[in-house]
């Protein structure tokens, strides 16, 4: 059995104002078109619901359970519309966010804690992944917005501009090279490095400029993230790369020094990506646009 919303609402003003005429003026129909509904609310339910007065029309008890059910049932109508109304907006939604860990660690805390604070009802589900996992993920939709750094898209995306940064090595207290008055890459390579986990952008970039000298990596160690590499520098086993922000944040806790790398292919740009941002949910607009810094059209 299906009950019609407009029926129900009509059977709450005909018990509010006590009067088909005046229900009938509340609602802006008929008489006679209300009149007919009752009969055919009653009919479908197969009970009386009004009995009519010397003081007007009155709910039977069957129909003053209807009313509260009514009522309940038509809020929770109103609240999906503005519910839904809010998905539409932007003012509430979800956003699958996949993140390379150079964007975690220096730039997302704050731009993703000024976003909660612009748009408290839209959830973020972040992971942190490599970069060639990120554009998978976003040219399969497995995400909506993704953020990588160091790599061609190669993949149906469309790529938007987010942020720079800029590599340096980190080697132990102590270590020959930090002694050097003027430090190069190339004699870096003389000795072994820590390198972070396979695909890892700052892996490939380290490696692609070693090649433009002619040499390798000696990569002794592979860790999965910018702490347990600090650790093992900090130990004394090998060399590390990493964002400047973030090896002058580990520099304070770990006995380590910091080796600038004033050479082009160092400095970076970390990207966002999305499959197209026309097709974007009205959220992860704007959080795309939030994180670029544009403000969002009026209305949006």
């Amino acid at each position: 059995m299906r009950l019609d919303p407009t029926s129900l609402r009509l059977f709450i003003s005909v018990i509010e104002e006590r009067t088909i005429a005046g229900a009938a003026e509340r609602e802006h129909i008929a008489a006679a078109a209300v009149s007919k509904r009752m009969s055919e609310l009653e009919e479908q339910l197969k009970t009386q619901l009004l009995v009519r007065t010397n003081k007007g029309i009155q709910p039977t008890g069957a129909g003053m359970a209807l009313a509260a059910m009514a009522r309940r049932a038509l809020r929770e109508l109103d609240d999906i519309a503005v519910s839904m109304g809010e998905y539409a907006s932007g003012a509430r939604g979800f956003i699958r966010v996949y993140a390379n860990i150079s964007a975690l660690t220096q730039f997302l805390p704050q731009d993703i804690k000024s976003f909660a604070s612009a748009y408290p009802n839209i959830q973020l589900h972040l992971e942190e992944k490599i970069s060639p996992a990120i554009l998978k993920a976003v040219h399969e939709n497995a995400a909506d917005v993704g953020i990588f750094s160091g790599m061609p898209p190669g993949r149906e995306v469309e790529v938007l501009p987010y942020r720079r940064d800029k590599l340096a090595l980190i080697a132990p207290a102590g270590h020959p090279l930090l002694g050097q008055p003027e430090f190069r890459f190339a004699d870096a390579l003389e000795y072994d490095f820590i390198g972070l986990h396979t695909g890892s952008a700052i892996n490939q970039i380290v490696a692609n400029a070693a090649a433009r000298l002619d040499r390798s990596l000696r990569v002794r160690v592979q860790v999965t993230g910018f702490d347990t590499l600090c650790f093992m520098v900090d130990a004394g086993l090998g060399l590390g790369a990493l964002p400047v922000e973030i090896a002058t944040l580990y520099a304070r806790i770990f006995n380590i020094g910091i080796l600038p790398i004033d050479e082009p292919w160092a400095e970076r740009e970390l990207q966002i990506c999305v499959r197209g941002f026309d097709a974007l949910p009205t959220a992860a607009k704007l959080f795309v646009h939030h994180l670029m810094g544009v403000q969002p059209a009026p209305g949006r």
